[in-house]
């Protein structure tokens, strides 16, 4: 039997839910920002950009004008020379070299170790899970000053000192890494798909590769770019182990910027870490897009 409604109460019932839908949230259309928002967007730009575009202003200039107050504001001639002083003072492009190896190898083995330990701390059942990942994320908690020496002597023992692998093994996994990854997975992965690929008979291989890694690629991708400009700025560790003239990485290089001299020339120093900087604005604008669309579209829920 069908109930026919009054063609006023029709027309009441359908506004009602006009309205709803109008005042829902996300409903309709986004909202325009205002001049508001955009004054503040372009305040934080300018904040954020500033030290950058003065790094490149004080490579431009003389060590003499750059230490003049007030500073300079403006590019100098000079770019060119101080680019060639800091190149060939220390072993730039060795170091280039070291520093895109070391940050490549740790990138790609903590992203390949936190998430298997995080899809094995998130949807595996084992004795002891929780208590290793109270352990794991204790390690958190310790300053590695406090490891430095007894890490030094096993390197001293293994004679590696002044070698790549000095740099790299200590870091090929981290804690904050596997607990990034557990937390991604327990909410983006269910347990009903791991279930459903081993009643296909997938084993665990396949299903780390067909179905934990497709679903953990966004914060994937986050944590190798956190984990490759952090190796990539390193530079206590590197500094005990590595010196300027054997295997350096690009931050001991920029420590012997102006070494042995009675002043550091500091427009030299500054260009040093403008050159250290700009392989770091290329990869970021190479996988920016790639990592902001990763994290956007996992926020969205249908």
């Amino acid at each position: 039997m069908t109930v026919q409604l009054p063609a006023p109460a029709v027309a009441s019932a359908g506004a009602q839910v006009s309205r709803r839908r109008r005042f829902a949230p996300g409903a309709g259309d986004q909202r325009k920002a205002g001049l508001l928002t955009y004054a503040l967007l372009i305040i934080a730009a300018f904040v954020s950009l500033f030290p950058l575009y003065w790094n490149v202003v004080a490579a431009s200039h003389d060590a003499t004008r750059v230490q003049q107050a007030p500073a300079p504001l403006l590019p100098g001639p000079h770019l060119l020379d101080n680019l060639s002083t800091a190149w060939n003072q220390v072993h730039m492009g060795v170091a280039l070299i070291n520093t895109t190896i070391v940050a490549s190898v740790i990138s790609i083995s903590t992203v390949l170790f936190a998430t298997l330990a995080g899809f094995a701390f998130a949807k595996l059942q084992f004795k002891g899970r929780n208590l290793l990942l109270a352990l794991v994320v204790a390690t958190m908690t310790v300053p590695p000053q406090l490891t430095v020496i007894p890490l030094y002597q096993i390197i001293t023992d293994l004679k590696w000192t002044d070698t790549l692998q000095a740099v790299i093994m200590p870091s090929l996994v981290a804690a904050f890494g596997v607990f990034f990854m557990r937390q991604f997975l327990v909410e983006a992965l269910p347990v009903e798909l791991v279930e459903a690929a081993r009643v296909d008979g997938a084993n665990s291989l396949r299903v780390i590769w067909h179905v934990v890694f497709p679903v953990a690629r966004p914060a994937m991708a986050v944590l190798g770019m956190l984990t490759f400009v952090q190796a990539w700025n390193d530079f206590f560790w590197p500094f005990i182990v590595l010196t300027d003239t054997g295997t350096p990485t690009l931050q001991v290089s920029l420590a012997g910027l102006g070494a042995g001299n009675h002043t550091v020339d500091t427009a030299v120093v500054l260009t040093g870490a403008l050159i250290s900087t700009v392989p770091l604005l290329a990869v970021f604008a190479l996988l920016g897009k790639h990592i902001v669309g990763g994290i956007t579209a996992g926020a969205v829920k249908s």
